[in-house]
Parts: C-alpha cells; sequence; structure tokens
C-alpha cells in the first residue's frame, strides 16, 4: 500500500539541490532506483513542494552552492566612544551571507563610504575562503550611482574590484522580495545574535567592535538550524567551501575613478 512506501529523505533532497546541475527529477530517479516500490514523480516533488513550505522564507530557495553571496550594512549601529573626548559616534557593520549555505560574516566600519564598502567586500571574501560567482548588494548608495530598475549605473570602483575577484555584481532589484530576503535575514540574524548581544558593552575602537563580533560570529554558523539538520558552518563545509572561486594572489588596491571634463 501507498503507506507502507518509504518516504524520501526531504533535508537530504533540499540540501542536494544547492548543488550544481542537480535536479528534483535526478534526485528521484536516485530515490527509485534505491526503493523501487516508492512514490512516482510527481508525488516526490509534490511531499518535497509541502515539506519546504514548513522552512522559513530564506531556507525555501535552493541558492547554487559558490553561486551568490548577498551583501548590506545592517540597519543597527554600535556607539564608538572617543575616550579623548567622550563623545559617541556610530560605528556601521556590513553583513555577508552566502546563498547556499547562509554562512555569514559581520565586520564594523567607521562609516558607510566607498573605501569602506569596498575594503568589507575584500574582508569578506578571505572570510569565506573563496569568491561567490555573484555579488549581490541591496542597492546601496555606494554600489550604485543610479538604481534604475533595470540596469543599474555601478560604481566603476566597485566594478573594478568585481573584475579582480572574478565576481559579477548584480544589485537585488526593487519591489523583489525573493531577492532581498536573504540578506535582509542574514542582517535580522545578525543584529539579534550579535548586535542585541553587544548592546551593553562600551566601546571605544572599531577594532574592540570587531574583536566582539568575532567571536559571536562563531556561535551564529555553528548554531543548529531550527527545522533541517546542520548548521551554517556545516554546509558551508559541506557545499560551498570547496565550489567558491579561488581568491586571487593580491587583494584588491583601492582607487576611485572620477570622470573628468574635457
Amino acid at each position: 500500500s501507498g503507506a507502507k512506501r518509504p518516504l524520501p529523505d526531504m533535508e537530504y533532497i533540499h540540501r542536494e539541490l544547492r548543488r550544481k546541475g542537480v535536479t528534483l527529477r535526478l534526485l528521484w530517479e536516485e530515490y527509485l532506483s534505491e526503493n523501487p516500490d516508492g512514490y512516482q514523480h510527481s508525488q516526490f516533488c509534490e511531499y518535497y513542494s509541502r515539506w519546504k513550505k514548513k522552512l522559513h522564507p530564506t531556507m525555501r530557495l535552493p541558492h547554487k552552492a559558490g553561486e551568490k553571496m548577498f551583501v548590506d550594512w545592517a540597519g543597527q549601529t554600535i556607539p564608538i566612544i572617543n575616550p579623548q573626548t567622550g563623545v559617541s559616534s556610530p560605528a556601521s557593520i556590513f553583513i555577508a551571507a552566502l546563498g547556499a549555505s547562509n554562512y555569514t560574516f559581520a565586520e564594523a566600519f567607521s562609516n558607510q563610504k566607498l573605501p569602506q564598502w569596498i575594503a568589507a567586500h575584500c574582508d569578506a571574501y578571505e572570510y569565506f575562503k573563496g569568491v561567490a560567482k555573484i555579488t549581490v548588494p541591496d542597492n546601496p548608495k555606494t554600489a550604485v550611482n543610479n538604481a534604475c530598475r533595470y540596469e543599474p549605473d555601478m560604481n566603476a570602483t566597485y566594478l573594478e574590484m568585481a573584475e579582480h575577484y572574478g565576481t559579477v555584481i548584480i544589485p537585488a532589484r526593487s519591489r523583489k522580495p525573493r531577492d532581498k530576503a536573504k540578506v535582509e535575514n542574514a542582517v535580522q540574524n545578525a543584529e539579534r545574535s550579535i548586535l542585541a548581544a553587544l548592546r551593553n558593552q562600551t566601546f571605544f575602537s572599531v577594532a574592540e567592535v570587531n574583536k566582539a563580533i568575532k567571536k559571536f560570529l562563531v556561535k551564529l554558523n555553528s548554531k543548529p538550524f531550527q527545522k533541517m539538520e546542520g548548521s551554517r558552518l556545516s554546509l558551508y563545509e559541506e557545499l560551498e567551501k570547496l565550489v567558491l572561486l579561488p581568491l586571487p594572489e593580491h587583494r584588491y588596491q583601492f582607487s576611485e575613478w572620477k570622470k573628468a571634463k574635457v
């Protein structure tokens, strides 16, 4: 009877779909070869679809391993106290997350200007020990000169950096929640797991903030998923680490482009 048919391993299916070239039909064929009396393709897909709906929205989309890195500035900042004057100034937090594993990087900067934006990307690539094929910024002003709906006017320095690392910059489309969901979720997790935990601490330099962030990043990436086996770290190690583009021999050296009038 149908009740005795072996159920597909949904977590395995969802994880394998993140590998390049893997499709639901291929996984069904493998399942059927091991279980000749198993479910037909349509039922197999239906069970997976039902299971996937129970996941958090950002975990439903099986981004291919090594394909995308999502980046943005967190909405929250961390106050830095000048030890000489006692004046407080906000440190901005850069967040990056890999699409398939949700493996997350965070770093504090004194501001959100172009040099800091570029340095943040370089640090993220080095943290991930590789480069995703596509880098997806959430249309910040430092990345996009003109946020056109179809073809954003990208900052020349940003494009030069991308070329150096072999990645392609494709900004998240406005009014497309799925484009933004991954990085927005990474920002939200970082704010809850890192920034909220640091709210009562006093910092006198950006370096102090980043030392504290590193400890909480380890906890965030090692924390088990609620509705799936594994963690961000284990998925990164299993799926993404080996398929990311290799780092170039040298780190990108910042240069600023300006248009000259003849």
